[in-house]
Order: structure tokens, then sequence, then C-alpha cells
């Protein structure tokens, strides 16, 4: 007798539902990036509603009622004055400058939460590229590994937990690493953006940090979006550099990426919800033609199944108060 098969009867109940589900996702799989300026006063992002530079002061309690609700880390992104950025952008590496002050307020008000910081110099660079420019217009890449090695050294001292160069030069992983032991701080770990594509979801955070390129394009060193053995070759040289964790960004748009990484290497796998898929949820849900919690915890929901151990997204501390009085969905 040929019995029929019936897979709903897996599917019958919350309980049975909840027994077979394959895929988890809490807030402790959530890094919350946050943006941040000089000042006072905080101000709205337009092409980011719901999102804001903090003052240092609230950027402190922004962070701790987010970590307060799970959230194990947060990532940040200054916006620098125009009159503080050069084409070295020395002010990267300044010890009395906006990141290290925020790091360490951070970790004096919270100190069970990971702070890390983004290593690149496009909020710092009169340019805005994430490298130095030369005169011939090129993204000089030695020269600039040199410069994100003082910025990591930087944010060690002042008590970063994780830097993250999201530069995409060559070779800055193992740099990185070699500076940060050799100076004492072996125990910061590197965060890498081993396949940052380039993508066109990021215009609204270049439009949050001022930080868009005043001539040309970020191609020459980000990835092409129809590559992908290019992402797993970047993703193997910065595991034999020495990264810990490595990430791919944009999320959504990358899955099959996240995918094949997670398959070729063992180190934590971290993915970035980027600006614009924020605002594509947040204007799909404003129209009314979606429901934003339920559409947001699918999309993470989707970016954990494809094999990120963690994601950056700037709906971190909404998803979290939504798992407050649950452990996981």
């Amino acid at each position: 007798m040929n019995l029929p098969v019936r897979p709903r009867r897996n599917r019958q109940s919350a309980a049975i539902r909840d027994l077979v589900r394959e895929t988890d996702l809490s807030a402790a799989h959530l890094i919350y990036p946050v943006f941040m300026q000089d000042g006072t006063e905080n101000t709205p992002i337009c092409a980011m509603p719901g999102c804001q530079r903090w003052c240092l002061a609230d950027l402190v309690t922004e962070a701790g009622e987010a970590h307060a609700l799970g959230v194990p880390a947060v990532v940040l992104f200054p916006r620098i004055p125009d009159a503080l950025k050069t084409s070295g952008a020395e002010a990267c590496y300044d010890d009395e400058g906006l990141v290290p002050r925020a790091i360490r307020a951070l970790k004096l008000a919270h100190p069970t939460l990971a702070v890390i910081t983004d290593i690149a110099l496009d909020p710092y660079n009169s340019d805005g590229h994430d490298g130095l420019v030369s005169e011939a217009g090129c993204i000089l890449n030695d020269e600039t590994v040199a410069v994100l090695c003082q910025q990591a050294l930087c944010h060690a001292r002042a008590g970063a937990d994780i830097v993250a160069p999201s530069d995409m030069m060559d070779g800055r992983v193992a740099e990185i690493r070699a500076a940060l032991d050799t100076a004492g701080f072996s125990s910061v770990s590197i965060m890498s953006y081993a396949a940052k594509y380039a993508s066109a979801y990021y215009g609204p955070f270049r439009g949050a940090l001022d930080s868009a390129p005043k001539a040309g394009d970020k191609k020459t060193y980000q990835i092409d979006p129809a590559n992908w053995r290019e992402a797993l070759r970047e993703a193997a040289l910065d595991e034999a550099e020495g990264a810990d964790i490595l990430m791919v960004k944009p999320a959504g748009p990358y899955l099959d990426i996240i995918s094949k990484i997670r398959s070729a290497s063992s180190l934590p796998i971290a993915a970035y919800q980027v600006s614009g898929e924020y605002l594509m949820i947040k204007a799909a849900a404003a129209s009314g033609w979606l429901d934003e919690d339920k559409i947001v915890l699918e999309s993470l929901l989707g970016i954990r199944r494809a094999g990120a151990d963690m994601i950056l997204t700037y709906f971190a501390k909404q998803v979290a108060a939504k798992f407050a009085l649950s452990s996981s969905i």
C-alpha cells in the first residue's frame, strides 16, 4: 500500500512548528549600526526614516537601550565636519577624535557591550574615497593601508573590541593584524568586509555621512556585483591574513554569496543589511502594502538561513524590542 506523504503534519500547530524550525533568529544575532556627530543635538536622517546622527550623550543612551534588549554589539559610523576632512585623512587616527571619544564613553557606561569600529577613510577623506587618492585620481593601495593601521591602533587604544576594515584594499587585514599584535592589542578582533560589493544600495548611508566620492566611483576596489568567485577569493585571502570574522555586504541581494562563503570557511560570517535595504522596507511599509514587523523578521531570517551568524541591521533595536518577551523566532 502506497501511503501519501504528508509534510503538512509538521506544520499543524505553533508548538510543532517550533519543534521542527531549522533556523533561529534572536537579538543575540544582531549588531546595531549607529551614526554619530559632534555637538549636543541629534539630526534625523531623511533618507533613513527612524535613524539619526546621535550626539555623544544620546548615542550612549541609545546603545544602552539596545544592549538592555539583548543586542550584544554596536558599530560606529561618524559624520565628520568638512573642516576636518583632508586628502590624507589624518583625523581618522586622532586619539581625541569623535570615534575614540565615543568608544571610551560606551565602554565606561556599558562594559559588556561589544564596540565595533569602521576602519576606512571615506568619512575623513576630502575626496570621499575609502583610500588615499593620487594626483592622477588613482586609489593608492599600500599608502592607504599604512593609514588604516594607524586608524585601527587609535581605536584599539580607545578600547574597541573589534575593528572592521571596510575599505577593500589588498593586504590590509594582514597589516592591521600585525600592527595590532605588535602594539599589544592581540585580543582586538578583526571583522573584515571580505566581500563588499560596488552596490547601488549604499546611497542613503553615503548621504547620512556625506561620504560619497567627489569624483569617480568605488569600482576599482569594491567587487563587481556580477562576480561570485571573486568574493570567495577575497574571503579566503582575508581568512589567511588573520581575519576573525568575514562579512558580506550588502546582505539581501547577495544571499548566494553568504551561502558560498559559509560553505567555504569555518570562520563566523557577518552580513550587513545596508541602508538601501532598510529604506526599501521602510518605504514599502509606509505605503501600507507591507507589514513592517513581519517583513523585517522575514528578511533577517532569510539572511540567517543563508548562513550568516550575525547581521548588521538598522532594525536591530526595533527587532530586539519584539523579542523582549521571547527568546527567539
